[in-house]
């Protein structure tokens, strides 16, 4: 206990990229304290990872510190479909517009996905608030809410589109694209360090990091029906050894398995992206890996 302490408090001074290496195209970025004289030294947490030690599922990843120290990274820099991870950035464009969160939205035929073809438990005449639209698109991911949210935005789907590349590009993302307001277009697309951007754009909206965090919800979108109750597309907010901030996942054929987070692990929050893993419990399992490993440093 008095180890991790120690390990711990030695974080707060500013934090700087210190040193590099490369294998296989994996990256380990270690994170360095600066001095007042301006001479460096290794953090004590980073210092002690092995990159070796660690081996991710995903084709694409990338760990970063509150600092924004990489602390691990593997094909940061390459543009891959990003499914629903996409909503991060629809909901921020709604929260930034000038319209009303409490106007009622109606689903109509409109918002069906003609690409996926995917169904939706909001059918044709559910009605919700703009703010509970935005909700379910983040947390349970619900396509239809997306595809309304754009479709009732100033100027429409069009304008919608210009709004989240505009956004990207404010954000100096790049590396990233956006077609449609739910991912469903495998022309979304974003560079895992572009994502660490997005993820902490997201993190200053209260209703995003409240949203995507919600276990479960329910909604009354039917006058003559009862509930519809929602759950969160990330099950590891069900695990206790979890202290997640944000969340998004997302998946389509092209993009593969998708997660975001913002975490507290040891007492350290940082941003892990997972990009383009196989297998629908793969992110998750990414997800604990990495922290482990963070972990094993201050244990071992």
């Amino acid at each position: 206990m008095l180890k991790r302490l120690l390990i711990l408090i030695s974080l707060f001074p500013a934090i700087v990229p210190a040193s590099e290496s490369v294998d296989n195209g994996l990256r380990i970025a270690m994170a360095a304290s600066s001095s007042t004289s301006g001479a460096d030294s290794t953090s004590p947490l980073w210092q002690q990872l092995n990159p070796k030690g660690l081996r991710l599922k995903s084709e694409a990843a990338i760990v970063v510190d509150r600092f924004g120290n990489e602390v691990y990274a593997k094909r940061v820099d390459e543009s891959r479909p990003i499914a629903s991870i996409t909503k991060l950035m629809t909901a921020m464009v709604i929260l930034d517009a000038p319209v009303s969160l409490q106007e009622r939205i109606t689903i109509t035929k409109e918002d069906r996905d003609l690409v996926r073809l995917t169904g939706s438990r909001l059918k044709y005449g559910a009605t919700l608030t703009r703010k509970q639209l935005v909700r379910l698109a983040l947390m349970a991911s619900e396509n239809r809410a997306a595809s309304a949210l754009a479709r009732t935005f100033p100027g429409g789907r069009e304008a919608f589109v210009r709004e989240m590349n505009r956004k990207a590009r404010d954000l100096g993302m790049s590396q990233s694209r956006f077609a449609d307001a739910a991912g469903l277009d495998a022309g979304n697309v974003a560079s895992a360090r572009d994502l660490v951007k997005l993820v902490e754009a997201a993190r200053q909206y209260p209703l995003i990091r409240e949203a995507t965090t919600t276990r479960t919800a329910k909604v009354h979108p039917y006058r003559d029906r009862g509930p519809l109750k929602y759950n969160n597309t990330n099950r590891l907010l069900k695990n206790d050894v979890w202290e997640i901030g944000l969340s998004k996942t997302g998946y389509i054929n092209e993009s593969g398995r998708c997660l975001v987070m913002w975490a507290d692990i040891v007492g350290e929050p940082v941003v892990i992206v997972l990009l383009d893993s196989f297998g629908k419990l793969t992110p998750f399992g990414d997800s604990n890996r990495i922290r482990k490993w963070i972990e094993s440093s201050v244990e071992g």
